[in-house]
C-alpha cells in the first residue's frame, strides 16, 4: 500500500475508533472541517463550534490514543489484501451512500462490483421449510437470466439458501457480516464464504476480532437493505431479523417483496403481515419483481428521436435522455449513479422529461422513454 493512501487510511480508520463517533457524526466533522486528517488536527476550540460536538467528544478527539490498533488492523488488510471502502471512494455502494447512516467505512474481500446496475437482496428466518427452500431456489434461478447481484447475511436458513442459489446459477453473491473478516459466522459456512470470494465477496463495517455479537446483526441489516434496490423476505415469523431489515428498506425507500404462505404457518405469518400491511408486494415468481422494478426483458423503447428534434433539453434531461436510450429501463437509483447527477437534479430532470411526453414513469421508482 502506498504511503500516502496508508496515511490517509490510518486517520481514517482512528476516526471510527473514538467513542461517540458514529457515522453519522464522523461524516459530519469530516464535512466540517475538510477532510478527516483535517478532523485530528482541527484545534479544539474550532471542534466545539462544531453543531452537535459537545466537549467529552472532542476531549476524545483530541486526546486519541489509538494508532496502535489502527496499524495492527492495516496489517491484517495488506495480508488478506482486503479492501477498506471510504463512503466517499468511488468503489463505495453508491445506493448505500444516500442512506443517512451508512457506514463511513467498510471492508470488502471479493471480486463483484457493489455498484452492479441491478441488486437484490435476499432475507428470511434462520428456520427455513421445505416449502421456503423451493421458493429461493426457484426465484434465484429465474433471475439468473438477468444480470443481478444477489445480496444476503450468511447466516443459517433463507440466507445460506440463497448465496447457494446464486453459485448454482453463476450469479454473483456479496454476504455482509455482522463480525470482521477474520472469521466467518457460522463455522460450517465457511466453506461457502471461501467460495463466495472467488464469484462475489464479503462485506463488513467491522474490524477484525470484532465477535458476531447480538447487536451487530441489526447494524448489519442496514447495509443488507440499504446496498440493494430491493429486498425479498422469503419467509420470516411474526418477530425478527429479516423484518428488522424490511422496515429499514422501506424507510430507505426501498422496494420490498414478501413471498405469501399459509396462514397456519410460522414462518410466513411475518411475510403475510408485510402484505397485509403495504409494507411489501406479494411476490410468487421473478416475473412479479422485473415487472414491478421495471426490469422486463425483451422490451425496446419506442424511438422518440423525431419528438427530440422539437424539444430543446437541459443538460441535466440530456444526460437522463441518453441513458435511458441505451437501454429499457432505469431506477432513479441507477440513474443517479450512472449520470454521476445528485438525487434533487435527477429528480427534477425526470419531472420535466414526464411532463413533456418523453419519458414514462413506472412501477417501482423506474423510469423508460414513452
Amino acid at each position: 500500500m502506498k504511503t500516502k493512501r496508508k496515511k490517509l487510511l490510518r486517520y481514517r480508520i482512528a476516526l471510527s475508533l473514538i467513542p461517540g463517533v458514529g457515522d453519522i457524526i464522523g461524516k459530519k466533522l469530516i464535512s466540517y472541517c475538510g477532510g478527516v486528517e483535517a478532523v485530528f488536527k482541527e484545534k479544539k476550540s474550532n471542534l466545539l463550534k462544531i453543531p452537535g460536538i459537545g466537549e467529552t467528544l472532542v476531549n476524545s478527539i483530541v486526546n486519541h490514543d489509538m494508532f496502535e490498533r489502527v496499524d495492527k488492523e492495516i496489517a491484517f488488510i495488506e495480508k488478506f489484501n482486503i479492501k477498506p471502502l471510504f463512503y466517499l471512494d468511488a468503489a463505495y455502494p453508491n445506493r448505500l451512500k444516500q442512506c443517512i447512516d451508512s457506514p463511513m467505512l467498510l471492508y470488502y474481500i471479493g471480486n463483484a462490483d457493489l455498484n452492479s446496475i441491478k441488486i437484490v437482496s435476499v432475507v428470511g428466518t434462520r428456520n427455513i421449510t421445505e416449502y421456503g427452500k423451493d421458493i429461493c431456489k426457484q426465484l434465484i434461478k429465474d433471475m439468473a437470466s438477468q444480470e443481478i447481484l444477489i445480496v444476503s447475511g450468511l447466516a443459517y436458513g433463507v440466507d445460506t439458501c440463497a448465496h447457494k442459489a446464486a453459485n448454482e446459477n453463476n450469479m454473483p453473491t456479496v454476504a455482509v457480516m455482522a463480525h470482521g473478516l477474520d472469521r466467518v459466522y457460522p463455522q460450517l459456512n465457511k466453506p461457502l464464504a471461501e467460495k463466495m470470494i472467488q464469484h462475489g465477496g464479503l462485506l463488513t463495517e467491522f474490524m477484525s476480532e470484532t465477535n458476531p455479537d447480538r447487536e451487530n446483526f441489526p447494524k448489519r441489516n442496514r447495509i443488507i437493505a440499504g446496498m440493494a434496490d430491493a429486498v425479498i423476505v422469503v419467509e420470516a415469523a411474526k418477530r425478527g431479523g429479516a423484518l428488522i431489515t424490511a422496515d429499514i428498506a422501506n424507510s430507505y425507500n426501498r422496494d420490498v417483496f414478501a413471498v405469501p404462505g399459509k396462514l397456519t404457518d410460522v414462518f410466513s405469518e411475518g411475510c403475510n403481515h408485510l402484505i397485509k400491511t403495504n409494507k411489501a408486494a406479494l411476490i410468487q415468481s421473478a416475473d412479479d419483481l422485473f415487472y414491478i422494478m421495471g426490469w422486463e426483458l425483451n422490451k425496446k423503447p419506442q424511438k422518440t428521436s423525431q419528438r427530440q428534434l422539437f424539444i430543446e433539453l437541459k443538460p441535466e434531461e440530456q444526460i437522463i435522455y441518453d441513458l435511458l436510450s441505451q437501454k429499457s429501463s432505469f431506477s432513479i437509483d441507477e440513474l443517479c449513479i450512472n449520470s454521476k447527477l445528485n438525487v434533487s437534479k435527477v429528480a427534477e430532470a425526470l419531472l420535466n422529461l414526464e411532463l413533456e411526453g418523453i419519458i414514462k414513469a413506472m412501477p417501482g421508482k423506474v423510469f423508460k422513454l414513452a
